[in-house]
């Protein structure tokens, strides 16, 4: 009877199933994968049944479906035919699933993670707040930054995407938050080029020359601003990214990449003129981009410390030291 007892709750209790994977992760920050899911948890449908809920058409829903399928978040639990139409029925791969969470130091100051670009400036922020804020940061590149927000896993990201329209940082901030009121703040604009050896004894120019199979290059971690902008080049030239010697060499921060070529262990990088000038390396200005702060509104009390120091005479003094940094928007907000 125990036994009984025990095999029917097993099979009625219903699992939870946690997520490590940062791409899962990354995946579920867009809300509208994220309620198929929720749907597909509660009981299987068909893509018919999920446009008709969704009020999307079946070939949207499919597209999102696909993505959910290929990280192993959904399957096919039925395949129905009647007549000549054949009709899949998706579900979930599991019943809940459960994100990690954050534990932040008790302190008597605020304790604020900081999650996105790489950038020196907001080094030198977290050493200047330091007696009113603990400003705890984690370098994960501008895209993992802004899901890592979406999720609850930081207060506050830094991003420089560029997108294919042009614009910096907004359309990924749209397309990642369209039910969170943010808010975007320019911290400065800062100068990429090629990061080279001193005396650059490659004869490097231009990002073309990253393809000479003698040119020993360090590339970026996936999903941060440099390493899209990078991509994006590879493939406006056309150059398969086979051909460079060390795309599969990443590190995560501007300083590692320069640290990497200052030791003799990489010929060049794509990065900062800060970090370039700061390990002494020589460098070709490539363009001026844009970093902002992103924020959701409900965190602005907490952060207000950092904006408001961003407005300061001494932020500016600070930041105008890095090499190839402007604060002339420094604090701007900028509109959704």
């Amino acid at each position: 009877m125990l036994n009984s007892l025990l095999r029917k709750y097993l099979i009625e209790v219903r699992k939870v199933e946690p997520i490590n994977s940062f791409e899962r992760i990354k995946l579920l920050a867009d809300p509208r994968r994220m309620e198929i899911l929720r749907l597909l948890m509660a009981s299987p449908a068909t893509l018919t049944h999920l446009a008709r809920i969704m009020k999307q058409s079946p070939a949207w829903i499919r597209h999102h479906i696909l993505a959910l399928e290929s990280a192993n978040l959904v399957e096919v639990s039925e395949i129905r035919k009647s007549g000549k139409v054949t009709e899949k029925f998706y579900r979930a791969h599991a019943d809940a699933l459960l994100l990690q969470e954050v534990i932040l130091p008790k302190t008597k100051k605020p304790a604020v993670i900081f999650s996105g670009s790489h950038d020196l400036a907001i080094e030198g922020i977290a050493e200047n707040l330091a007696k009113h804020v603990m400003l705890l940061y984690l370098p994960v590149g501008s895209l993992d930054g802004l899901v890592n927000l979406r999720q609850g896993l930081c207060q506050i990201s830094g991003s420089h995407l560029l997108d294919e329209t042009g614009e910096y940082n907004t359309p990924f901030v749209r397309h990642l938050f369209p039910d969170r009121d943010m808010e975007v703040v320019t911290l400065a604009y800062r100068t990429q080029g090629l990061m080279l050896s001193v005396g650059n004894p490659k004869n490097i120019k231009k990002v073309a020359d990253f393809a000479n199979p003698h040119v020993r290059f360090v590339n970026r971690n996936l999903g941060s601003g440099t390493r899209l902008w990078f991509d994006a080049e590879l493939r406006r030239l056309k150059i398969p990214n086979e051909n460079i010697n060390g795309y599969e060499k990443i590190v995560k921060t501007h300083s590692e990449a320069a640290s990497l070529i200052e030791t003799d262990k990489a010929d060049a990088a794509l990065g900062l003129q800060a970090a370039a000038h700061q390990h002494g390396l020589d460098f070709i200005p490539l363009f001026e981009e844009r970093y902002d702060l992103v924020l959701p509104r409900e965190q602005e009390k907490a952060l207000m410390p950092v904006l408001d120091y961003i407005q300061t005479v001494d932020f500016r003094n600070v930041v105008n030291s890095l090499t190839g940094y402007n604060t002339a928007h420094s604090g701007e907000q900028i509109l959704l």
